[in-house]
């Protein structure tokens, strides 16, 4: 049940209106938490025992770790780490490093051919497994205390609007509002309605449609003309920025309506003005976590400057890893580590050109080279990467394989353009008197119907 689906969002209407129908917390509580397992389980639904298998370990984990010192409390954070990397070590990365290591036998001229794993990769497995390890780290810190609630705890792991693609959550920030009793506010209907339609926008009527360029030019490369290549570069780097965050817009939405505030995961990532300052911008909530349980945990910046670098290419690695089992996603990590080590000086971030130029300047320069990098992040092997950015720079001629008429093609950049402005200049997606609310609903309602791309594209970060 994908969110740009006729089934989500009776599902979405459906769960919304009974929620608001019950009076107690608790029933909502027990809503919310089946509605997830029923969402959840519309991909594949034998994998909600994986999910409640790790909600289970991580429940008791929590308390053991609150009530006892020392080794006791690490030994019992460690185990509920293990369970939930455990997870993500069988699932995602098993078949990856078994075929990588059978590849080193038979370089090597010995054979070791075991057996791969015919499994799925379950669903929004790396989201949900991040934010149960940031409530047991939390814990281990003193910075939280035990949910006493086991239904609280397995809806705040579950929550629907953000199991699959995030954000990834903090317990601090979610788990008291679940148990807060929160009336009716039309104010914040209108809110989160109108923000899960500007998400819909990005997805059905941008993301979709340079969906439809991109797969065409990664899919014929060596066809595809360098002009027709580079725009195809440019259109997936807009195709991911609006697929995901336009699922963030939904996820943040569809909580709002319920009056439930969930953190924001990007700040107009594509206006940054270096490499460093991207990642302040993109996917907040993941680099972020990796910034809180990995860099700062192995010294930061507080150990010297090649410390400093080696932590941060630690944390890119990781990042491209998270992201995926393949090594386009290794490298691509590796590269914005390497980038953002040689980009930003010891004492914070390259100072800030004054002139508009200079920094017009820097913002497409940034732009340029993140486009570049999602090259790998795109292609199926390090070979398809290597060979699209050659074919780029062979200059070859014409524009075919773009896949899409001229008119299409201006049409595309006129919403691209239409998005970058609405972001940039209004940033609340709050419409304050009704008028302008059904105004504004009742436009997007017609523009996502009239120019939508409905071939139903799973979200992009679906896989990871």
């Amino acid at each position: 049940m994908t969110f740009n689906s006729l089934q989500f969002l009776v599902f979405f209407m459906v769960v919304t209106l009974w929620f608001f129908r019950l009076k107690t917390q608790k029933g909502r509580i027990w809503l919310l938490l089946i509605a997830s397992c029923y969402f959840y389980m519309s991909f594949i639904p034998e994998y909600i025992l994986i999910l409640g298998g790790t909600i289970l370990i991580d429940y008791f984990a929590g308390f053991l770790i609150e009530r006892n010192e020392g080794s006791t409390r690490k030994f019992w954070l460690i185990t509920s780490l293990i369970a939930n990397i455990g997870a993500l070590a069988v699932f995602k990365y098993y078949n990856f490093f078994l075929g990588n290591i059978n590849t080193g036998f038979h370089l090597l001229g010995r054979t070791m051919d075991m057996p791969f794993l015919k499994i799925a990769l379950p669903i929004g497995l790396s989201f949900h497994t991040f934010q149960a390890m940031s409530y047991t780290i939390e814990v281990y810190r003193g910075k939280q205390k035990a949910e006493s609630n086991f239904v609280v705890y397995a809806l705040y792991v579950m929550f629907y609007p953000q199991l699959v693609a995030g954000p990834i959550e903090r317990p601090q920030n979610v788990l008291p509002q679940l148990k807060e009793f929160r009336a009716y506010d039309w104010d914040h209907v209108k809110e989160g309605l109108a923000r899960m339609l500007w998400g819909f926008f990005k997805k059905v009527v941008i993301a979709d449609r340079l969906a439809m360029v991109a797969d065409r030019t990664f899919g014929h490369t060596p066809e595809s003309s360098s002009v027709a290549l580079f725009i195809g570069a440019v259109f997936y780097s807009f195709q991911i920025y609006c697929d995901f965050s336009g699922y963030s817009d939904i996820a943040l939405g569809a909580a709002k309506v319920m009056n439930i505030n969930l953190m924001e995961n990007f700040k107009q990532p594509y206006l940054s003005k270096g490499i460093h300052e991207f990642w302040s911008r993109w996917h907040i909530s993941l680099s972020s976590w990796f910034r809180d349980y990995v860099y700062i945990p192995l010294g930061g910046n507080r150990k010297g400057s090649l410390r400093r670098k080696i932590n941060v290419a630690i944390v890119f690695l990781l990042s491209g890893l998270w992201h995926g089992a393949n090594w386009t996603f290794i490298v691509w990590g590796a590269l914005h580590g390497l980038f953002v080590i040689l980009l930003v000086q010891n004492n914070g971030v390259l100072k800030e050109g004054r002139s508009a130029i200079v920094t017009t300047l820097r913002v497409v320069a940034n732009f340029v080279l993140v486009t570049f990098l999602w090259i790998f992040f795109r292609s199926e092997n390090l070979g398809s990467a290597v060979g699209y950015i050659q074919q780029i720079f062979s200059f070859k001629g014409g524009t075919n394989y773009i896949g899409i008429s001229v008119v299409e093609f201006l049409f595309s950049w006129a919403m691209i353009i239409i998005m970058m402005l609405r972001e940039r200049y209004i940033e609340s997606h709050y419409i304050s008197s009704n008028s302008r609310f059904y105004l504004y609903t009742t436009l997007m309602v017609l523009i996502c119907y009239f120019f939508g791309v409905f071939v139903e594209n799973q979200f992009i970060y679906f896989q990871f």
